[in-house]
């Protein structure tokens, strides 16, 4: 068997040896035998003169084969804190509580867990002449502390990953805010609420479930009512609990990484100088391919020599998202047209892009809301509503410049972008 204890101890020189069982009366011999508790009598130099069935756990030993016995005989892996112990109370005459033994029989694969408690016998004369021993098993609360510790680690970090995702969600909310590139901000609070609510929300009930739940089992344990039934069900609602979240939380987190790319920032730290109409023409170079499937020809007109100090990664970016839509939205029920892309200078300092299409246009209702999060009339076809929006922010808040949109219903779209030839520094 192997076993560990908590305790220690140091030597003096036995009493007399006191051999054989001690004689009890017949009703207190079945009392002893039928405790719950282990229970046995050990003679100064540490052999069993009484001991009950409970106790013979500890080692898979029997009563009968214990008698006489010592603990090194019996248990050898507990035989020397043991002998500490009992040195210890003959030399003060005070008894030893609360030692902690773990212990593994041989025949069973589970450890076990025992509360002992040490207390000398003495005769008429207040000579000690034994050790009282009482062992109280305490392996389901240990399990049970195990659990309760692990499950409230898991809730705390549940509830830390939905706080994050909560905080994330509004500096996301916060930057839209502060950049005032929107009027419809509003609309943009409730479609960022919508689009996490389920999830964290979801998250924060699973996780104050599971918090009331280990509360309950914690009071359980406290009046030792644990039964291993409630236990087991503890187990099972715990798991399923945690898969729920683990699944929503990543849910939560992917949408996130969506809103981070919806709110660009200024900290690009590739700016450099390049040719507007060589980086338009090799962007575009990579959106011609499968366009003859969507039935759309694509016209491209750029002004040479027009030298640019900006960030040529966002550009593309608003290239690509505002060909995606025209896409998308302007040449519907697979009727084909034509999409232009123009580019030239604006002055001295600035350049314009014209991107224009000859698709179904817009009401006016759709144009005010064009540049909207959220908003999108595909909605049904898997659209999120986010292109032309991160054209308005990378535009605006990127590259400093300044976009305008022309449309009426069967007349086609055109999109007008102003931007200066040296971008603003990044913060």
């Amino acid at each position: 068997m192997r076993t560990s204890v908590e305790r220690g101890g140091s030597s003096v020189k036995p009493p007399p040896r006191v051999r054989g069982p001690i004689p009890q009366q017949p009703a207190l011999q079945l009392i002893y035998d039928t405790a719950p508790i282990g229970l046995a009598v050990l003679s100064p130099d540490c052999r069993y003169l009484q001991i009950n069935q409970r106790l013979t756990d500890l080692c898979g030993i029997s009563v009968e084969d214990h008698l006489g016995r010592t603990v090194r005989d019996c248990v050898p892996g507990l035989a020397d804190a043991v002998e500490d112990i009992v040195r210890s109370i003959m030399r003060t005459g005070d008894p030893v509580t609360g030692i902690e033994v773990a212990g593994q029989r041989a025949d069973q694969a589970e450890e076990r867990f025992w509360v002992t408690y040490w207390h000398p016998l003495r005769n008429a004369a207040g000579d000690i002449v034994g050790i009282n021993v009482a062992a109280e098993e305490v392996t389901e609360r240990k399990r049970a502390e195990a659990a309760l510790h692990a499950s409230e680690q898991a809730l705390r970090i549940a509830r830390d990953a939905a706080e994050a995702a909560l905080r994330h969600m509004q500096e996301t909310q916060n930057f839209l805010i502060e950049s005032e590139k929107l009027a419809a901000l509003g609309r943009l609070v409730a479609g960022v609420a919508h689009e996490i609510n389920n999830p964290v929300g979801t998250s924060l009930t699973v996780a104050s479930s599971l918090e009331r739940k280990i509360s309950l089992i914690a009071a359980e344990l406290a009046q030792d009512r644990l039964k291993r039934s409630t236990l087991k069900e503890f187990f099972e609602i715990s798991r399923a609990a945690s898969s729920q979240l683990v699944a929503n939380l990543h849910q939560a987190a992917e949408m996130i990484q969506s809103f981070k790319q919806v709110a660009t920032d200024r900290s690009y730290a590739n700016q450099r100088i390049f040719d507007l109409g060589e980086l338009t023409e090799q962007v575009i170079k990579s959106l011609r391919p499968g366009l003859s499937e969507k039935n759309v020809t694509l016209r491209v007109d750029c002004q040479p020599g027009l030298a640019m100090n900006s960030y040529p990664g966002p550009y593309g970016q608003v290239l690509t998202n505002l060909f995606l839509n025209a896409v998308t939205h302007a040449f519907v029920d697979g009727k084909g047209g034509v999409v232009d892309i123009g580019v030239r200078a604006s002055g001295k300092n600035n350049v314009e892009i014209a991107f224009s299409d000859d698709g179904c246009g817009m009401d006016l209702d759709v144009r005010r809301k064009a540049f909207d999060p959220f908003f999108t009339t595909r909605r049904d076809r898997g659209c999120t509503g986010l292109g032309l929006h991160i054209v308005h922010t990378v535009v605006t808040n990127c590259l400093g410049g300044r976009i305008n949109l022309d449309s009426e219903p069967d007349e086609g779209t055109t999109i007008r972008i102003i931007l200066p030839r040296v971008a603003p520094a990044a913060d």
